[in-house]
């Protein structure tokens, strides 16, 4: 997939860990690993919304664009 999350990147830059950012945005730890893991196929507009509150962060901050010949997983 050529959009890859970066959510771990954001949490370590505002030094923020895996439970206190699901309490803060209301998800389950094991679906907020899936984003922080890079697994997801899709998040919604609302969550993206409410991880961006709790970061203090733009969704282009979390979210990024690869072609997928750059991709080397």
């Amino acid at each position: 997939m050529a959009i890859i999350i970066n959510l771990d990147v954001m949490m370590a830059k505002r030094k923020v860990g895996l439970t206190t950012l699901a309490n803060d945005v209301d998800i389950t730890l094991a679906n907020l690993s899936i984003l922080k893991n890079n697994k997801a196929k899709a998040i919604r507009l609302s969550t993206l919304d409410a991880i961006c509150r709790s970061l203090n962060c733009q969704p282009g901050d979390i979210l990024e664009y690869v072609a997928d010949e750059e991709i080397q997983e």
